[in-house]
């Protein structure tokens, strides 16, 4: 199956998913003119293309480029010094990826959500704050001296980060929530970082659930697609609003991929309140909710049943077929996304479809990722609180 993703960096002449011999072998066309040049074909990022472009080519194959210029996920051209030695992450999201990817030794400080989740992160948690991904910390982060700091697309603003940091700090933004952009963005991350074997472990182990997936929904008529409510905690609304989740985010990728027909696709964009009386009326086969109350650093899930609870008692919600068929569930944001998204992905199609995801075990793929490729002293069995009823 094909990757389904360019690698944003340049040197990727051939515009595919790797920088190998092949992108050597259409530079030299390019240079010598028997082929139009690519978006990503002037390596070394300088205007003009020739052997100097080769030369950087070579180097990043064979893992010493002394620069990488690559395009994040905001659309900016960001060249950073290799090797890089001491990284910011600002979210758990981010700190997350650069340990599966092999890099934990090299981060210097961590942002808020890692500091709240010690059980998962014992070590990261002791390094110094670096403020928040919505607040930064400048006088922490400067102070760390970071080669790489790693945050959302957007979240802190620019003016809160890149124009208060030196041009030496480089800033890469990468969401790693979207299906669309997740796995080119872990690779992209490690490339930065360096260690190929751990980035072919994470590649691998995505590919084999995520495809997994993908090829069992695929041959699901349109219409017997499950009918799927994609909802977020939200104490605050009163019970005849509820806040529903349409395109554009990770949460509703898990859907898609799962092949469920999220029935707010075509009510609202993005996300946004709907009327609790119009979801009566779509009548949805599954509900499922979206909470931050569980996680990796709750040992109780009673909030997430609470959530459930307030799901299966809304006032007129005993009559939709995802109630009384007990198909209400509720995931952890934790759980749901960033490099774990495969996990929440698997554990959607599962809800969806049993029969068809019988033989996949969403807590023993989670267990599989916090072993092998966060290689955390963590058991999922003892803390945490990531879906709620409990997987059967």
């Amino acid at each position: 199956m094909a990757a389904g993703y360019t690698l944003h960096i340049f040197g990727n002449a051939n515009m595919d998913d790797v920088i190998d011999e092949q992108d050597l072998i259409a530079l030299e066309a390019m240079i010598g003119g028997s082929e139009a040049e690519t978006e990503l074909s002037d390596a070394d990022h300088d205007g003009d293309l020739d052997e100097d472009d080769l030369a950087r080519v070579e180097e990043i194959i064979g893992g010493d480029p002394t620069t990488i210029t690559l395009i994040d996920s905001t659309e900016r051209v960001v060249t950073v010094d290799i090797p890089v030695e001491r990284i910011v992450p600002l979210h758990m999201r981010h700190a997350t990826a650069v340990i599966v990817l092999g890099g934990e030794d090299k981060i210097v400080g961590v942002g808020s959500t890692v500091l709240e989740r010690d059980v998962l992160f014992p070590e990261l948690s002791e390094l110094p704050s670096a403020g928040s991904h919505k607040e930064p910390d400048l006088e922490a982060i400067l102070e760390l001296e970071p080669d790489l700091v790693i945050t959302f697309t957007n979240f802190p603003t620019q003016d809160q980060l890149e124009d208060k940091l030196p041009p030496e700090v480089a800033v890469v933004r990468f969401d790693l929530s979207m299906i669309d952009t997740l796995k080119g963005e872990m690779m992209a991350l490690g490339y930065l970082i360096g260690n190929r074997e751990q980035v072919n472990d994470y590649d691998e182990w995505y590919d084999h659930y995520m495809e997994t997936v993908q090829e069992r929904v695929s041959d699901i008529p349109e219409e017997d697609r499950v009918k799927v409510f994609m909802e977020r905690e939200s104490p605050a609304r009163e019970a005849s609003v509820r806040w529903a989740y349409a395109s554009d985010t990770g949460y509703t990728d898990l859907c898609n991929i799962a092949g469920g027909k999220n029935i707010a696709t075509e009510k609202i964009e993005y996300n946004g309140d709907v009327e609790a009386e119009w979801v009566m009326e779509e009548n949805p086969d599954v509900i499922i909710g979206l909470s931050y109350s569980g996680g990796y650093n709750v040992d109780d899930d009673a909030p997430l049943g609470a959530y459930r609870d307030g799901i299966m008692s809304a006032p007129g919600f005993d009559l939709i077929d995802a109630v009384k068929n007990d198909r209400v569930h509720v995931i952890s944001g934790d759980f749901a996304l960033g490099p774990q998204m495969t996990i929440g992905t698997v554990a959607v199609a599962k809800w969806l479809y049993p029969e068809l995801f019988s033989d996949l075990d969403p807590e023993a793929i989670h267990k599989e990722f916090l072993k092998d490729l966060m290689h955390a002293d963590y058991n999922p069995d003892e803390h945490g609180a990531f879906v709620y009823p409990p997987m059967e």
